[in-house]
């Protein structure tokens, strides 16, 4: 049997389209008992923004106020994750130590410089967030001492990062100012913070 296919309609498109784009649209509003899920931006609806290793700390700032974003994956070349940069890590003081370590100008500064690597990345499952509420989700970024906590999962038996929990976000979301500490997590943190105090 053989099928006949005729041509789809066609129209001209208007002088003012718009461009669908994907979009986590998390509610405005929740409180601590809400699902874990309404404060979690998901990349499988929301593209997650990216920087280079080899990328200058200035592009990575410039495509952060671009997007409107605070926080890029840092991506290698086989597309996998390296680690990540804040508008913390560009505007603190990380980029200083890396001009006088390496005598360097600061427009030189690169991503992999300052970035924090994925060795250090800590993650929540994504199972555990489908069962977990609001505050489930307040209380590890608060007992962990930290403004972002990436959501992975399994997938074809690979890690993925799915999402991302944000303080900032969920501070918003709660109505409320939430402030951590960050928390040093290795000896080497501990011994640049004396270094500094």
């Amino acid at each position: 049997m053989t099928t006949m296919y005729t041509h789809l309609p066609t129209r001209n498109l208007d002088k003012v389209a718009g461009l669908l784009r994907p979009a986590c649209v998390l509610p405005e509003r929740v409180g601590l008992d809400n699902p874990a899920l309404d404060v979690m931006t998901d990349f499988r609806r929301l593209t997650a923004f990216i920087a280079t290793p080899g990328d200058t700390i200035q592009q990575a700032e410039e495509r952060m106020i671009r997007r409107k974003v605070r926080l890029l994956f840092v991506v290698d070349n086989e597309d996998s994750v390296a680690g990540l940069i804040t508008s913390t890590d560009i505007q603190g003081e990380k980029p200083m130590q890396v001009v006088q370590s390496h005598g360097i100008r600061r427009d030189e500064v690169l991503v992999a410089d300052i970035m924090t690597p994925v060795e250090r990345l800590e993650a929540v499952d994504f199972d555990d967030i489908t069962h977990s509420r609001v505050g489930h989700v307040l209380e590890t970024l608060k007992a962990r001492g930290r403004q972002h906590a990436l959501v992975i999962e399994n997938v074809n038996g690979q890690q993925m990062v799915r999402g991302l929990l944000s303080l900032s976000q969920l501070s918003k979301q709660l109505g409320v100012t939430v402030v951590t500490t960050e928390v040093a997590s290795t000896f080497l943190e501990i011994e640049q913070h004396l270094a500094h105090a």
